[in-house]
């Protein structure tokens, strides 16, 4: 992937307060370096087109911070449009004085111009902030726009995995190839399950020892799993890392019931669990767009996610919990307990994760939704991650949430989102709301 690019554009005229322009001008290079020192800058403000044109003509821009230096007519944002489709923060300065004389800026007035523009380019997306330079307002704009513009930019070189269908009843995990490409401009692979399960049938022992070991290291309990059953969950760890390694997947959607229990006998809860925490953002239930939200929330976060179903509510606590019957991230685990191995609680077949995990002061939900018509929305809601026991078998993670944790739940069940979300270290709704705004999708907070 070429490396990514955030540009500043200061656009403006020269009759306004050349001085005061000059001021904001070199405040607010420090104030996005410190954000991002990959940003490119002009040597001076932009005031005229012919200038912006000469500045932008060597760029390819991932994310455009335009910024009213003072006010500019339509005719510059009309320039930038002309050249380039992607991300746009509009960022509007403050008057640096009101004392009755001169408007030294008036920014504020070349925003709604340039706005008006974008709304009459196809109604382009963009997001918007205003304030002074050292603002911490603005600076956490900025730095939203960057994050999100830094994994829009990314998934353009995603390939995606779906490993088998979803099961009957799970639907909305299935996604078109030429779907997600025009959406998202990812990649996405299709193989079915018997693929990798066959090649898994045809490893020697010797050829997983690696593997089995590597389990053993991660984990808690695996000698407590039949010899046979560690022995097919090695075979099944290299044939899917075989996989993900020869076709340069980032992410994964699996089908894991009821084959891998009925045709191999061993389940593959826990070979996901460890391609989680090797980079490679691997969804179970063969939920594609589950798989999509964990690599965002990977890529925001810097670490392995959750994936689970919302399946307790507690008013008292204001909590909602988070279960999945077999796989998470050993990372995730509580380090009182480690990432425990067990079975199955359905199948009763192991090796299977069950623990519960750590906790974190902040965590963001996320999900990418599907609406009936093929459109995309986000749901995102903030909170922390409860320092709490396993709470089924299974894995688990007890979220309290900012807001109303029932209203959360009946929100989201009346606006009929789909049964898996991320959980994700950190507070992240800022560059989700901005990344959503990128694409032109509506948000579920």
């Amino acid at each position: 992937m070429n490396q990514f690019t955030p540009v500043y554009l200061p656009v403006g005229v020269g009759t306004f307060h050349m001085e005061s322009a000059r001021d904001q001008f070199e405040r607010s290079i420090r104030s996005l370096k410190e954000v991002d020192a990959s940003f490119t800058v002009p040597d001076e403000p932009l005031l005229s087109v012919e200038a912006l044109r000469a500045f932008l003509l060597p760029l390819q821009p991932d994310l455009v911070v335009f910024q009213n230096l003072t006010f500019a007519n339509a005719a510059y944002m009309s320039e930038l449009l002309r050249v380039y489709d992607g991300p746009v923060l509009l960022w509007t300065l403050r008057e640096p004085v009101i004392d009755g004389g001169r408007l030294r800026l008036n920014s504020l007035t070349g925003a709604y111009s340039a706005a008006h523009t974008l709304r009459g380019f196809g109604n382009r997306p963009f997001g918007y902030v205003f304030g002074a330079p050292e603002e911490e307002s603005v600076r956490n704009a900025i730095r939203d726009h960057v994050a999100a513009a830094r994994v829009k930019k990314a998934m353009r070189s995603l390939k995606i995995a779906a490993i088998g269908q979803t099961p009957q009843g799970f639907g909305f995990g299935r996604a078109l190839d030429a779907e997600m490409m025009h959406t998202f401009g990812a990649e996405l692979e299709a193989i079915e399950a018997r693929e990798l399960i066959g090649a898994a049938k045809r490893f020697t022992e010797t050829e997983c020892i690696e593997y089995l070991q590597q389990t053993a290291q991660a984990t808690c309990g695996l000698e407590n799993t039949p010899v046979k059953n560690q022995l097919d969950h090695a075979r099944l760890y290299k044939a899917y890392s075989d996989f993900v390694k020869g076709h340069g997947i980032g992410a994964l959607a699996s089908r894991c019931w009821p084959d891998f229990f009925t045709e191999f006998g061993t389940p593959v809860c826990t070979v996901l669990s460890l391609l989680n925490d090797e980079g490679v953002a691997a969804a179970c239930e063969a939920d594609i767009y589950g798989a999509l939200s964990m690599w965002v929330g990977r890529q925001l976060s810097g670490e392995s996610v959750f994936f689970g179903d919302p399946v307790s509510l507690n008013e008292e606590e204001n909590t909602i919990s988070f279960w999945h019957c077999g796989m998470a991230a050993c990372s995730l685990a509580r380090k009182d307990t480690g990432a425990v191995v067990g079975v199955h609680p359905n199948r009763k077949i192991g090796p299977a994760m069950d623990f519960g995990c750590e906790a974190f002061p902040a965590a963001t939900i996320f999900r990418i939704g599907r609406e009936p018509d093929g459109s995309f929305r986000f749901y995102i809601a903030e909170g922390e991650a409860l320092d709490k026991p396993k709470q089924f078998i299974g894995t688990s993670l007890v979220v309290r949430t900012d807001k109303d944790s029932r209203s959360l739940v009946e929100g989201s069940v009346e606006a009929g989102f789909e049964p898996h979300f991320v959980v994700m270290k950190g507070r992240h709704g800022g560059a989700l709301k901005a990344l959503a705004r990128m694409y032109g999708f509506p948000v579920f907070e």
